[in-house]
Formats: C-alpha cells, structure tokens, sequence
C-alpha cells in the first residue's frame, strides 16, 4: 500500500512523460500509452496489423524502420516501461468475447532467451498460464528459409505434465499465444500444435511487430 501511495504522490508533483520516448504528455494523452508522437513514430496503425496465416495474428505494426530498431534494442536492454507502454496498446486492439482470453508466452529453449515474450505477455493484463516446454534446442532460424523453420520447429513444444489435461473451463477459454516478433509462424504454429493436442483452444496469436511480407504472400 504505501509505494502506491508513493507513487501516487510522485504522480502529482511530477510532470507525466511518455515511457518510450520521455517527452512530456500534452493535456489527455495517456502516460500508460505511446505518446501521439511514438505512435507516429513507429507508425502504429490505429487498428494494428492482422491476418490469418498460418494461425489468426494480431501486432502493433509492421517490423521495419523505427519499430524494429526500437524492438531490437529492447532485446538487448528491456525496460519494462516500454515493453508495458506497447502491450498495453496492443491488448487495447484485442477484440473480447464471452470469456476473457488466456495468454500464453511462447517460451525460449535457451536460459537467457530472448526476454520480450514474458514481458509482453505480463503487461497485456489478461490471465497470464505457462503450460509449454521446450522439448529439445532449435537452430537459429534468421537465415533459414519458410519450409526450412517449419521443419526446425516441428515437435519443439510439449505441454507440462500438470498442464496436458485442462478441465471444462479452461478448455472453453480462448488462449492467445504471445511473442515479440511473427516472421513465417513456423514457432508459433508448433507451439499451438501442442496447445491443441493437450486440450486447449488456441484462438491466435499477439505479437509486437510483424515481418513485412514478400509480394505474392498474405498481406494484412
């Protein structure tokens, strides 16, 4: 109670400032959001980028120009202030029905993986589960071709031992799968595989950014 109290205090007598860029707010602008600047920036489309391939995608943007350099440099050095700015405007995009969504973070078969999924993932604000594993090391997959990551993926995940079986409700719940960054899909589409054979309802997947498409391929 008393750091909110703290903070709340720090909240009046501070000037509100954008979390990713630090310039100050003007008047109605969120300081839980991307200033407008940011999201001109960034060119962060009003609605957000989707598509259908190879599972419903949902992100912020596309993978290019100051996105990607803001992205790759929070991989090197993430603040959660950035990171909880985006997700938040990317669970605002998500479209809600009966039951709330669960999210899922795509994990990393490295100890020191990339840190951006778990991240987002606890800054969307919806029920947060973390039934996948790893099942063996996968090859780095940036110069590896559309059929070649499919392959380096396939049977990458497994669902835990108490995760396999969930009950009724959690079976009916639509489950997002959460990752910073949607390239061909070929981990996402095995991560949902294991999902889907345990039991659970994979409804699609959130992400921050996504690869722009080569022409002749799905375009949002």
């Amino acid at each position: 109670m008393l750091p909110l109290l703290l903070q709340g205090c720090l909240d009046l007598i501070t000037v509100p400032c954008c979390a990713i860029c630090s310039d100050p707010l003007s008047e109605g602008q969120s300081r839980q959001l991307p200033c407008e600047r940011c999201q001109q920036r960034l060119i962060l489309p009003e609605g957000g980028l989707r598509g259908f391939t190879p599972l419903p995608w949902l992100s912020l943007g596309a993978y290019q120009g100051a996105l990607r350099r803001l992205l790759l440099q929070q991989r090197r050095s993430p603040s959660a202030q950035v990171i909880a700015a985006l997700g938040r405007r990317l669970a605002a995009l998500v479209q809600m029905g009966d039951l709330p969504p669960l999210v899922v973070s795509i994990p990393s078969w490295k100890r020191n993986g990339n840190p951006l999924p778990p991240l987002l993932c606890r800054s969307l604000g919806f029920e947060e589960m973390a039934p996948l594993v790893r099942t063996h090391p996968t090859l780095g997959q940036h110069h590896l071709g559309r059929d070649l990551r499919a392959l380096n993926q396939e049977g990458s995940f497994l669902c835990r031992p108490g995760a396999a079986r969930p009950g009724p409700l959690l079976r009916r719940r639509p489950l997002l799968l959460v990752d910073d960054i949607l390239t061909t899909g070929a981990t996402a589409r095995a991560a949902a595989g294991a999902l889907q054979a345990a039991g659970y309802r994979v409804a699609g997947l959130l992400c921050l950014a996504r690869t722009p498409q080569k022409a002749g391929r799905e375009r949002p």
